[in-house]
């Protein structure tokens, strides 16, 4: 028998953060169809290009509380 979803979720409170949101990501993907041929090659060009422009001082990166607390601006909580 499958395990319930109660049991997944408790196995994924072992977890370290990082492969949560791996699982996450990868869920989302499957429970929308995949990512079309291309789409993914172009986000990992976007992905290195701004990764590279913070790590040269080109771009500054936004703490991840500041950019938390946008989003709870905008959606009103």
């Amino acid at each position: 028998m499958p395990p319930t979803l109660k049991q997944i979720e408790e196995q994924t409170d072992q977890l370290p953060a990082a492969q949560l949101a791996e699982l996450v990501d990868r869920l989302t993907v499957k429970l929308h169809g995949g990512i079309a041929p291309g789409i993914e090659d172009s986000w990992l060009q976007e992905t290195r290009r701004r990764v590279a422009e913070i790590e040269s001082g080109i771009e500054a990166g936004v703490p991840g509380a500041e950019v938390s607390a946008r989003i709870r601006k905008i959606v009103g909580r």
